[in-house]
């Protein structure tokens, strides 16, 4: 879920429907690829070539299709938390300092984003976050086993303003379906967007997914985990809005 370092929104798909199969051992097969991203062209800084090489040993994970054994790959077990594209990671290194009791699994393909959050990870001694750099669609469908996850963070993907590309963005109900299955009993599915068509498209497919409910009678208040990203108040303060949505799962 990626974008250059001066925009919000960091997950789009290229398509609305996946061809991969829906979870390891199934045989559904889809006439295209859904993206979790849209790759970006951007630059990365001196501090974060130095994060890759100095960090990245060690925070950056491998795809590797098969049983992802998160006890191994964080040294220890704790509630899993996958967030799909993290932008340049002000948020994601935000929630799992205040939230050290928990892992998060994180996707992004965008390099500076990637090296932005190692560059973070180092400066606030931050032990409990991963990174795949790699498509989360994939990685869930590859990866991530069924009720393996406590919490998905999906935080102002790309909106695809035009209504003729509405069918790439990222919150589909065949994607959140497959997220669904991978959220244990309890588990919850976070979705926050600064543009009001796209929350209201959120609200009718999470609501139309069987498997979740929603925790208000609509949008949620923000949590208090999540920040106000610098993007997000520049945003209020020219009187747009923002729009949380947490479900969870039955």
């Amino acid at each position: 879920m990626t974008q250059l370092p001066d925009l919000p929104h960091s997950a789009a798909p290229a398509s609305a429907e996946p061809d991969a199969t829906d979870a390891p051992g199934q045989d559904v097969v889809y006439r295209k690829t859904i993206k979790s991203y849209v790759l970006r062209t951007g630059r990365t800084t001196s501090g974060q070539t130095r994060a890759f090489a100095e960090l990245g040993g060690t925070f950056l994970l491998p795809y590797a299709p098969g049983a992802f054994d998160p006890t191994a790959a964080f040294g220890r077990s704790a509630p899993l938390v996958l967030e799909i594209g993290f932008g340049m990671g002000e948020a994601t290194a935000h929630i799992a300092g205040v939230r050290p009791d928990e892992n998060f699994l994180c996707c992004e393909v965008h390099e500076p984003g990637v090296g932005a959050l190692l560059k973070r990870i180092g400066e606030q001694g931050l032990g409990n976050i991963r990174i795949l750099r790699h498509d989360a669609v994939e990685v869930i469908d590859h990866m991530l086993r069924p009720g393996m996850l406590a919490g998905v963070h999906i935080f102002f993907p790309d909106p695809w303003h035009k209504k003729r590309h509405n069918k790439r963005r990222l919150v589909q109900p065949d994607l959140v379906r497959r997220l669904a299955t991978r959220l244990a009993p309890g588990g919850y599915l976070h979705c926050a967007t600064d543009w009001q068509p796209y929350a209201e498209q959120m609200l009718e497919v999470l609501a139309a997914e069987p498997q979740l409910v929603n925790t208000a009678e609509a949008y949620a208040e923000r949590p208090a985990y999540r920040p106000l990203t610098k993007f997000e108040n520049r945003g209020l303060r020219l009187g747009h809005g923002v729009w949380d949505l947490v479900f969870r799962k039955v």
